[in-house]
């Protein structure tokens, strides 16, 4: 059974009759860039002795990590393109996880707003 419609080679037809988008090998290529680009800019701060040493270096560091990872999540895994009830058994369980993340750190003491509030200054 043919799987792709006559319209474009992106569309693609399921069993139940619906037709889902796939991106293009132009948008990977974008995406790619974007990636480099980002992880680029994570190692040329590093050679920065003075952002180093400062208290944004590590949450920098860790904002362009998550943007990497939510970039490869939705585009090379497909997510933005899947139906909604995957999306969610994906980001539901992930959220779960953060937020119990966040509480350990908390309840632990290794995050507190006082560490959050000299971030900011």
């Amino acid at each position: 059974m043919d799987t792709h419609t006559h319209g474009t080679d992106t569309d693609v037809a399921h069993a139940d009759g619906e037709v889902h988008h796939h991106p293009t090998w132009s948008t990977y290529w974008k995406v790619a860039l974007i990636l480099t680009v980002i992880t680029a800019i994570e190692v040329w701060i590093y050679y920065i002795p003075a952002f180093v040493a400062s208290r944004l270096f590590v949450p920098c560091l860790l904002i362009m990590s998550a943007v990497k990872f939510i970039i490869v999540v939705l585009f090379y895994m497909h997510i933005r393109y899947d139906h909604k009830l995957f999306r969610a058994l994906f980001v539901g369980p992930l959220m779960i996880a953060i937020i119990t993340l966040l509480a350990l750190m908390f309840l632990f003491g290794h995050l507190s707003f006082g560490h959050l509030s000299t971030l900011v200054q």
